[in-house]
């Protein structure tokens, strides 16, 4: 028992971090070949796939494209693939037929997300909804948001506050027109939907000269917490290194997570110490979420973290064009289109690739909405070819507000202004990858008035 203890202290200290990684590869190995033996005795096989190193598998030969990347290899090695990402096997889908295997045949054992490190710190834990494991609790919060969130009666109650922030916005880029400036359309999309999603968070809370202070302090925040999201973190690939945080991810995510709880316990206070007589301009979500705390039912057992982590996933579903979804994580090993995929594994579904399925859709890479005019496609999974939202028990639960938030501002900008590219400059829609798929360079463009009557932009 000492032995152990002396060992345990061995390895926790700074200065024989070098001696742990090399214990921890040495075992990985040892864990790879027991796993791969393994596999060779199971009926069905692991999933084909590229050749790994040893210890750190195919990390070496990712290509930053990951969605474009992925579905290069599976033209190689079919619609679904193995890679490993150091000790961590991941497992590649992109087809709609084994989609379909996992989200619906076998959706209660892939139900879980798969968590990066650094995001259980930015979300209490990973008690939100995001990042919770399938069970009792994350029932719990789903019908919390479905039926008393995000429903249809509390999205329309909250028409008002969506409407006068998209306004806002309108007012601001008739001032840039009428100036002929230009635009980074991305960027001004992007600040005009966290406007309106921060708006309908706590709009009716923080009074207008404190809103915007709170609003830039919370876009900083939740773009550094994104940006780190995208860092690859070794603690991810090698599990058994995470309490390490090697690259400081931890540290830094910390940081920003004390940071968001005090901007929420700021905006959480000042709603407590409201009084009745201020709560004239309608509900926000937070005011919602407290009183949900408050109820006695024994149904909805909420804390305070839990209300912040709530906060905090609504906004992170900005992030709607997600290429592979979230990862999933089999709760136990099964057999998906032939082949063993085995527990605790990581599984990515490349929407990306299944939208593009020639078999699927005719001249896929051609911008055709009459497509949709022969076949009701819709947002709920019911078509697995069509999966933006993704499928199943962990569908995003985000799909009512995103469809209502979107439309609306998307059809005001192009009803209110006329968009002008520079002189000689053509549209680019090369992609770069992240949480969700961006332009790789920034559209900048000039908004032109084209409304007769100015009042209109008032």
């Amino acid at each position: 028992m000492t032995t152990i203890s002396s060992l345990f202290r061995f390895l926790s200290c700074r200065d024989h971090v070098d001696y742990a990684i090399i214990v921890i590869a040495l075992s990985s190995v040892l864990w790879y070949l027991w796993l791969y033996a393994k596999s060779k005795r199971q009926p069905h096989p692991l999933p084909p796939g590229p050749r790994g190193l040893p210890i750190i598998g195919n990390l070496p030969f990712l290509k930053p494209e990951l969605h474009t990347y992925f579905q290069g290899l599976a033209k190689e090695h079919g619609p679904i693939f193995k890679l490993w990402l150091g000790s961590k096997l991941a497992i590649v889908v992109s087809s709609s037929e084994v989609a379909r295997e996992i989200l619906r045949t076998n959706d209660v054992i892939f139900a879980n997300h798969d968590v990066p490190a650094v995001a259980l710190i930015n979300t209490y834990g990973g008690i939100d909804i995001a990042w919770s494991p399938y069970g009792p609790r994350w029932r719990m919060l789903r019908k919390l948001c479905v039926n008393r969130i995000l429903s249809n009666v509390r999205l329309d109650s909250s028409a008002g506050l969506r409407r006068g922030e998209t306004r806002r916005t309108v007012r601001y880029l008739a001032d840039l027109a009428r100036a002929g400036s230009q635009v980074n359309l991305g960027e001004q999309i992007f600040l005009m939907i966290l406007n309106v999603v921060t708006q309908m968070l706590w709009g009716a809370t923080v009074e207008e000269e404190e809103r915007e202070i709170v609003g830039a302090e919370f876009l900083e925040l939740v773009q550094e917490m994104n940006d780190l999201l995208m860092v690859p973190n070794i603690s991810d690939f090698f599990p058994a290194l995470s309490r390490f945080d090697l690259h400081g991810l931890a540290k830094h995510m910390r940081g920003l997570a004390q940071k968001l709880d005090r901007l929420f316990d700021r905006v959480i206070n000042q709603r407590l110490g409201m009084d009745k007589g201020s709560e004239g301009k309608g509900e926000d979500f937070l005011e919602v979420l407290l009183k949900i705390k408050d109820e006695e039912d024994g149904q909805t057992n909420l804390n305070m973290n839990d209300v912040k982590a709530l906060l905090m996933v609504q906004t992170l579903r900005l992030h709607t064009v997600a290429p592979l979804l979230i990862p999933h994580r089999p709760s136990e090993t099964t057999v998906v289109g032939g082949f063993t995929i085995p527990k605790d594994s990581k599984v990515f579904i490349n929407v990306w690739a299944i939208h593009r399925n020639p078999n699927a859709w005719q001249n896929p890479l051609e911008f055709d909405p009459n497509r949709f005019l022969d076949k009701s496609y819709d947002f709920n999974g019911n078509d697995f070819n069509y999966i933006p939202f993704g499928a199943g028990r962990r569908i995003c639960v985000g799909m009512a507000m995103g469809e209502r938030i979107v439309l609306y501002n998307i059809a005001t900008l192009l009803h209110s202004f006329d968009w002008k590219l520079p002189q000689g400059e053509r549209m680019e829609v090369e992609e770069k990858f992240g949480i969700a798929l961006k332009l790789k360079n920034p559209l900048l463009t000039t908004p032109v008035l084209r409304l007769s009557d100015p009042n209109l932009y008032l």
